[in-house]
C-alpha cells in the first residue's frame, strides 16, 4: 500500500501513516501531529469545556469504600481517558486487573483500549434448563469423568481429533472475516474448556430441574489475539507521542489501519469463544444422553432452554443518546428481558437472570463473584482439606491445584448480586452437584 505521506494542519510536519489518528478531535482538526493534536485537546477544553469532575465520570455499583485501592486508582485512570463517553460503569464483583479493573464498563467514541478487553476476549457463560431431574443421573463420578474425557481441560490441553460437530463450527470460522494475527493452529482448541476459573457444573434449581452450566472463552487463540493488539496498541501510542497514565491504557484509535483489524480480529474471537461453548455443551448433553439412556440422541428431548453470553467482549450500542463501543471487562449485557447467567465461585450459588435494562450501567450486570485474594495468597492460606469442606456434597476432581479456586477466595456472591438488584431480575437460583475443572 502506497504511504499517506500528508501533513500536519497546523504545524506542517510530515505525518507518514499517522493521519487521522486523534480520536478525541473534531474531524475537521484530526490530520494533526499528536504534539499539536494534545495541545488542541487541553485549549479545547479550556475555552469551551468547563473542568469535569472525576465523580461524573465514573458511577459505582458498590460502595466506592469497598473497592481495593488498587483498583479504585486504576478506575481514576481509566475515567480519565480523553475518549470515555459519559461515565464509566463499575460493577459490584470489580478487582484489580490488567488494562482496567475487571467488573469494569467502558464506553468510548474514537478508540478501543485492547487490554480493557482483555485477552481471554468472549469469556462467558453458557446454561442449558433440562426437564431431568437429579435421580436420572445415576453415578455423578461415572458422569464427571465422562464428561472429562469428552472436553479436553487445564492450559494447553487440545483435541487430538475433531469431531463432526466441530468441523462444522471450524467452516463457520473460517468462512468469518479474520487476519492472519489470529494464528493457524485454533482448530484444535475449539471444545476445549481451558484452566483457572474455567469450569463445567451440574445444577440443581428452586424446583430441582437439572442445569447444566459451563464457564469459557477463546482459549489460545484469543490470548494470542489479544496480546498481539495489545503491544500494537503500545507501539503506536508511543509512536505518536501519546502520553498516558499507563502502558495499558493504550489504544488504538478509529480510522486507522489497525483499529480496523482490530475490530475484525476481535469480532471474530468473539464469535470462537461462543462457538466453543456450544460444541462442548453439546458434548456433555452427549455424556448425558448415554449416562441416562445408554445411548446418543435424546439431547432434543431432554433440553427446555439454552443462554450463551460474553462477560468479556466489545460491540458498538446506543445508550444515553448516542452510539459508542461498548466494552465489557468481567460484566455482562443486561439489556431489558436479555437472559444471562452470573456464577459463584465452586461450592457456592449462581444465578440465571434477566437485564433490567439500567442505562446508568449501559445495560450491563456483574458476572461473578470477584476474587478478594490472589491464587498465590489463597494458597497459602487454605489446604486440600479446606477445599473438601467447602465442597461437602459436590462431586469433583479432589487435587491440590484447586485449592486457589476455593470458594473463600473470593468475595461472597449474595453480597454481588444484592448490589446488582437494580441491574437484573433473579430468574433461578442454582446449586452444584458435579463440578468439572482443569488443572
Amino acid at each position: 500500500m502506497k504511504p499517506n505521506f500528508s501533513r500536519c494542519t497546523n504545524c506542517n510536519a510530515l505525518l507518514g501513516n499517522l493521519a487521522v489518528l486523534s480520536p478525541t478531535l473534531d474531524p475537521k482538526k484530526r490530520n494533526m501531529c499528536m504534539k499539536c493534536a494534545d495541545k488542541e485537546i487541553i485549549d479545547d477544553r479550556k475555552t469551551t469545556t468547563p473542568p469535569v469532575k472525576q465523580e461524573d465520570k465514573i458511577k459505582t455499583f458498590i460502595p466506592w469504600e469497598e473497592i481495593e485501592l488498587e483498583a479504585q486508582e486504576q478506575i481514576k485512570a481509566t475515567a480519565s481517558m480523553p475518549f470515555i463517553y459519559r461515565h464509566i460503569a463499575v460493577m459490584p464483583d470489580c478487582h484489580y486487573g490488567m488494562g482496567s479493573t475487571v467488573g469494569t464498563v467502558l464506553p468510548t467514541k474514537g478508540a478501543i483500549i485492547p487490554a480493557a478487553v482483555g485477552v481471554d476476549i468472549g469469556c462467558g457463560m453458557i446454561a442449558v434448563k433440562t426437564n431431568l431431574q437429579k435421580e436420572q443421573l445415576g453415578d455423578l463420578t461415572k458422569l464427571r469423568l465422562s464428561i472429562e474425557r469428552s472436553v479436553p481441560m487445564s492450559a494447553g490441553r487440545f483435541n487430538t481429533k475433531i469431531t463432526e460437530s466441530a468441523q462444522a463450527r471450524i467452516d463457520e470460522l473460517e468462512k468469518t472475516p479474520h487476519t492472519d494475527k489470529v494464528g493457524g493452529n485454533w482448530h484444535e482448541q475449539l471444545g476445549t474448556l481451558g484452566g483457572g476459573n474455567h469450569f463445567i457444573e451440574i445444577c440443581l434449581d428452586e424446583n430441582e430441574a437439572i442445569w447444566v452450566t459451563l464457564h469459557s472463552g477463546s482459549r489460545g487463540v484469543g490470548n494470542k489475539v489479544g496480546m498481539t493488539y495489545i503491544n500494537i496498541a503500545k507501539a503506536l501510542c508511543k509512536k505518536m507521542f501519546v502520553q498516558l497514565p499507563n502502558d495499558d491504557l493504550a489504544y488504538l484509535p478509529v480510522g486507522s489501519e489497525e483499529f480496523s483489524n482490530y475490530i475484525k480480529d476481535l469480532s471474530w474471537s468473539q464469535k470462537f469463544a461462543l462457538l466453543n461453548r456450544e460444541e462442548m455443551m453439546d458434548r456433555i448433553l452427549k455424556d448425558i444422553s448415554y449416562q441416562i439412556y445408554a445411548e446418543n440422541g435424546y439431547q432434543k428431548d431432554f433440553e427446555v432452554e439454552r443462554i450463551n453470553c460474553h462477560h468479556n467482549f466489545t460491540k458498538m450500542e446506543h445508550h444515553l443518546g448516542g452510539d459508542a463501543w461498548i466494552t465489557r471487562k468481567g460484566a455482562i449485557e443486561a439489556t431489558l428481558g436479555k437472559m444471562a447467567m452470573i456464577p459463584g465461585s465452586m461450592g457456592t450459588r449462581s444465578y440465571i437472570v434477566s437485564g433490567l435494562g439500567n442505562e446508568l450501567s449501559f445495560c450491563s450486570a456483574p458476572h461473578g463473584s470477584g476474587r478478594r485474594m490472589s491464587r498465590t495468597m489463597a494458597r497459602k492460606t487454605f489446604s486440600i482439606q479446606d477445599l473438601d469442606k467447602a465442597m461437602i456434597g459436590i462431586e469433583y476432581r479432589k487435587s491440590n491445584v484447586l485449592v486457589d479456586e476455593i470458594p473463600g477466595a473470593y468475595k461472597p456472591i449474595e453480597k454481588t448480586m444484592e448490589y446488582a438488584k437494580d441491574l437484573v431480575k433473579v430468574e433461578h437460583t442454582l446449586k452444584q452437584i458435579l463440578n468439572c475443572k482443569g488443572d
